[in-house]
């Protein structure tokens, strides 16, 4: 007999791909997939610890949840069954099982693969079952083939875990030290989504540019030869890899941007600030021109590169003269995309015992300057492409009858008019126009609609 599984996503790209992992682990279970939390035998919230309030964001969603099962049993129907999953998760372990005593399994980052043993030994207890031990095994030699139908592209986590501990990230203390999965595992989890129709793989890791696996002749490779071998797949066109640390961007990684054709023109280069002083602070392990450098040695590598960056604003002790040195790196560098943050405190990192923490009304300024400055150039960027050709990936119908949506090599989406027999392809299209969050475009002349390969 089936049971229906809802699984609530918080976070990056990496919990997404957890998320349909979390559902290939209990589809042999009999797990299928309910749309929404009503309907639903099972809710997994598979949470995030990186913004502020993440945690009161879940109980709260954890209160609702109750509220859902309380009414079900009312009107004589199944208990509802409530986990936890994710950073939030290892972050408070035991406390959340005080605190929402309702919940049924409280599983960290590295053990959601022993989710279906943790549900049956809830049975019968009158506690939630905590797991947030970092586990000496690997997850990834447990999980099972992905069941979960794939698109045109997919996320493919082959690193997890960060040893940088920059002072305002809970990552090294929620996701641990840094893994990286064996090539055969990676080469194999690749193949298998492109021969069910992926186009485009999304290599993921917390710090994925430190990615050392253990190849098949027992040597390790980095990412760059990773990515040449992924690039030889029949059948995948696109590779893309996040989130990078700039200290680990290699010399072959560097290469491998201006040789492997499959590897996308656009990267994401957290830097974070401009400033030398906030960013000795921060523990980055680095400073504004050596960002510059490693810009320019991507850009002379690949010179159609567009990049995009996230930064924090109000960190503590920043002070104006700080911040301009962040605007001024912003002109410098000039970015396609950007993620900007005011700082918040995550319990446990070291920032959140420093003094001089900016005042809110300050940092909310200058993440509205900041904002502007990198929203001018995202449009700069987009308005430039206007009547250019590129190639585009299409992946499902746009919310217009007769429209389908894609991704360029910018990650931009693209709308054109067009049926799905166009879905899994990736065509040239002529771009007629830079909308706000998109762009509009019409097929070239040259496009050849054939059968996906």
């Amino acid at each position: 007999m089936s049971k229906t599984l809802h699984i609530k996503t918080y976070g990056c790209q990496m919990n997404v791909y957890d998320s349909q992992r979390i559902a290939d682990v209990l589809a042999p279970h009999g797990y299928v997939l309910a749309d929404h939390p009503e309907a639903a035998d099972l809710v997994v919230l598979n949470t995030c610890h990186i913004r502020e309030k993440a945690a009161e964001k879940v109980y709260s969603e954890l209160g609702r949840l109750r509220r859902v099962g309380e009414r079900r049993q009312r009107a004589g129907g199944a208990p509802l069954q409530v986990a936890v999953a994710g950073c939030v998760a290892q972050a408070e372990g035991d406390a959340m099982a005080k605190r929402a005593p309702h919940v049924d399994v409280v599983v960290g980052p590295q053990s959601y693969h022993r989710l279906p043993e943790l549900l049956a030994r809830r049975a019968g207890r009158r506690r939630p079952v905590v797991d947030t031990d970092f586990p000496v095994e690997s997850k990834f030699d447990h999980l099972p083939e992905a069941a979960t139908p794939p698109g045109a592209t997919a996320f493919l986590t082959v690193q997890e875990g960060c040893d940088k501990f920059c002072s305002f990230c809970v990552v090294p203390y929620t996701r641990g030290a840094e893994e990286s999965r064996p090539v055969a595992d990676v080469l194999a989890e690749a193949c298998g989504l492109v021969d069910r129709g992926v186009r485009e793989l999304t290599l993921l890791g917390q710090n994925v540019n430190a990615y050392h696996g253990e190849a098949p002749d027992g040597r390790e490779w980095g990412l760059a030869r990773l990515i040449r071998e992924l690039a030889e797949i029949p059948g995948l066109e696109r590779i893309r890899y996040t989130t990078s640390h700039p200290a680990d961007m290699d010399d072959a990684l560097i290469r491998a941007h201006g040789e492997v054709p499959a590897l996308m023109p656009f990267l994401h280069l957290p830097v974070q600030a401009g400033s030398d002083r906030v960013l000795a602070a921060m523990n980055r392990r680095g400073g504004a021109d050596d960002y510059r450098r490693l810009v320019d040695r991507l850009r002379a590598a690949r010179p159609d590169l567009a990049l995009s960056s996230d930064f924090i604003v109000g960190f503590p002790g920043e002070r104006e003269d700080d911040f301009a040195a962040t605007l001024a790196l912003v002109d410098d560098v000039v970015f396609a995309q950007a993620f900007s943050f005011k700082y918040s405190p995550r319990p446990g990192t070291p920032a959140t015992i420093m003094r001089q923490h900016v005042a809110e009304a300050v940092k909310a300024d200058r993440l509205e300057r900041l904002q502007a400055r990198l929203d001018d150039q995202q449009r700069a960027f987009n308005r430039h492409l206007t009547g250019h050709t590129v190639d585009v990936l299409f992946e499902r119908p746009g919310r217009k009858p007769g429209q389908m949506v894609g991704r360029s090599p910018y990650l931009q989406a693209v709308h054109v008019d067009g049926g799905p027999e166009l879905a899994g392809r990736c065509l040239p299209v002529v771009i007629t126009a830079a909308l706000e969050h998109s762009l509009a475009g019409k097929l070239a002349d040259d496009a050849k609609l054939g059968a996906v390969a």
